[in-house]
């Protein structure tokens, strides 16, 4: 187990967005634009790296059958402190991102990745597991948002970039333009796979 590949294979590998289509809910819900997907790949990243240091940490004097609750616990400590954080210092992002910045305490990216891997892995490589898995949880609202924001509102980062006559696709910023940008993006994935199969 290399900590290299510990720290990249949530990036394409162990994607927890394409490959193990996890965390969907606010993948789908804050991907419409590409500030709303920094700001909560960035906050999921925090708890992801927090909560596997901590979990890492104790997981050698927590029962086995009471593991979850204190991982939730875990969690939720660190999920409060980016909810506070982000509603002092950045209180348009958090308005945008709504309920789903409390809601991170219930990602089953963060729960999985304690449960299968800070549990019963030592610190540096869950550190590097949860810097991994935020990098490649953020790489996949990124790539949402860009086709979102671009279709659906004709701008990168708020700025235009078409002429006036472009009229944006209002669909790209539902939730139908989400599952469709998700439903391609897996397809082209799975197209990637097979092409480095066969070569």
């Amino acid at each position: 187990m290399s900590a290299r590949r510990e720290l990249v294979k949530g990036i394409y590998e162990q994607n927890p967005v394409f490959r193990q289509v996890l965390g969907l809910c606010p993948t789908l819900a804050v991907s419409t634009s590409i500030e709303n997907a920094i700001g909560m790949g960035a906050a999921a990243t925090f708890v992801l790296c927090c909560s596997n240091v901590i979990i890492s940490l104790i997981r050698r004097g927590v029962p086995p059958k009471i593991r979850i609750p204190i991982y939730i616990v875990v969690i939720a400590t660190f999920v409060t402190i980016v909810d506070m954080v982000m509603a002092a210092f950045t209180p348009a992002l958090y308005k945008a991102l709504g309920i789903f910045v409390p809601l991170i305490v219930v990602n089953c990216i963060i729960l999985g990745r304690a449960e299968a891997f800070a549990g019963k892995n030592s610190v540096g490589l869950s550190l590097l597991d949860g810097i991994g898995m935020g990098l490649g949880f953020t790489f996949g609202l990124l790539s949402l948002a860009i086709i979102r924001e671009l279709l659906g509102a004709g701008t990168i980062m708020g700025h235009p970039l078409f002429g006036e006559r472009f009229e944006p696709v209002l669909l790209m910023i539902m939730a139908p333009g989400g599952f469709l940008t998700v439903g391609y993006l897996l397809g082209l994935f799975n197209w990637i796979d097979r092409k480095r199969a066969r070569s």
